[in-house]
């Protein structure tokens, strides 16, 4: 066996590898999703007496947070009394008058009560990251029974908030989450997001996070619903003032405290549209992969070099494949038979796209481009492990996330 006979041969099992991978990715995925809990659809039940407070947290989103709002001042009663928080977090945009103007034109008597809250700066000495400051602060003049948090970059449908708080108390839930529907405004999130979503739909099961005997817990921040007691029991955002991916570790902290944690598809009732470009999506998910996966490097270099030989590596080995089939003298079929292997890896990767089409709602739109979102998850890894250990370059919308007091420069 000669040296390019050995390359085809390794490539083709590299191929036939990113294949099986693929499979395995969507048969899990069937799996878990075909058994998956959703929100009720309960949106005709009568009105619950009960109280509730949604907090949406909020740090220079001046192009998120009047579609948020008015989105959340028209829905529909979910209970015989509510309000809305807007807790600023010292926006430097316009963020806050945006605010106020959408509060007075949403101001109707059939609407909940609305404010907006200043955070003012963090404590001298004391680390407090992303929403915690803006959280805590919000929840120290709540007095409901139930609080609900919300990212101004959601849009919720008019019966999601309803439907969502009489789940809960009918299911004595003491923190429920509702997995969003991912939209995409840019071209990286077109190529990042359906990944993403994938990867996080089989790596945190939703059968084993709603599972009281599992350990694992995982929460969507972008939607998280608590029973008030529940949340001061276990210290709420202030216990975690330091934790970067707060959500999960409120919701691990739920469980450990031998609570009712719930997750489920909310797709029909929540909509999250994440970044607006590249810079962007590049922070957010090197703040989060290294953190998300124990803050392993073994977990997280090993995962993004599977995300690279199942979506990458295909769309290199099928037109090399087919140039070397053109050019070799001798072992046309090896190589005409490793790019059939490589396409046959690309159609699996159309195959998942179509289930999260059909699952999650997102179109197929630049599903061709999965190779170069795999390639930047591939970078992603490495960047978020360096930024995380050494906090370089460690940062969430500008703000340091690395040292004491940096978030208030």
């Amino acid at each position: 066996m000669n040296t390019l006979q050995l390359l085809a041969l390794t490539v083709g099992a590299i191929a036939l590898a990113a294949s099986l991978g693929l499979s395995i990715l969507l048969l899990g995925l069937q799996g878990v999703f075909a058994k998956a809990p959703r929100l009720w659809q309960t949106d005709d039940q009568e009105l619950i007496d009960a109280s509730l407070t949604v907090v949406i947290p909020a740090f220079n989103e001046e192009n998120n947070i009047e579609r948020c709002l008015n989105h959340v001042l028209t829905s529909e009663m979910p209970c015989s009394q509510w309000e809305v928080i807007v807790v600023d977090d010292q926006s430097s945009d316009s963020t806050v008058n945006i605010a106020n103007e959408t509060i007075a034109a949403c101001h109707h008597s059939e609407h909940p009560r609305a404010s907006v809250l200043q955070a003012g700066p963090r404590p001298l000495g004391e680390r407090w990251v992303g929403k915690n400051w803006g959280c805590s602060r919000a929840m120290e003049q709540i007095r409901s029974n139930w609080v609900l948090f919300i990212d101004a970059d959601v849009a919720v449908s008019p019966h999601a908030i309803r439907r969502a708080l009489n789940q809960s108390i009918k299911e004595k839930v003491d923190l429920f989450s509702l997995a969003p529907r991912l939209t995409c405004a840019c071209l990286s999130e077109w190529m990042v997001q359906p990944i993403m979503a994938s990867l996080l739909g089989l790596g945190f099961s939703i059968l084993e996070v709603n599972d009281p005997d599992s350990k694992v817990a995982f929460a969507a921040g972008p939607f998280m619903l608590f029973r008030k007691e529940s949340y001061d029991l276990i210290g709420g955002h202030k216990a975690l003032a330091g934790e970067v991916v707060e959500d999960l570790a409120l919701a691990r902290l739920i469980k450990k405290k031998g609570f009712r944690l719930r997750y489920v598809l909310g797709i029909d009732a929540v909509e999250l549209q994440m970044y607006d470009n590249f810079e962007a999506l590049w922070e957010g998910w090197s703040k989060n992969w290294f953190l998300g996966l124990d803050s392993s490097i073994s977990k997280s270099l090993g995962a993004s070099a599977v995300v690279l030989l199942m979506f990458t590596i295909p769309w290199f080995l099928l037109p090399a494949s087919l140039v070397l089939t053109v050019l070799s003298d001798h072992d046309q079929k090896l190589w005409l038979a490793d790019a059939f292997l490589g396409l046959i890896a690309i159609l699996m990767q159309l195959s998942v796209r179509l289930w999260t089409r059909s699952r999650f709602l997102i179109p197929m739109r630049h599903w061709w481009l999965m190779g170069a979102g795999g390639l930047i998850i591939g970078l992603i890894a490495p960047s978020s492990v360096w930024k995380s250990l050494t906090g370089q370059g460690w940062t969430w919308k500008g703000r340091s996330l690395a040292e004491p007091n940096a978030l208030q420069q």
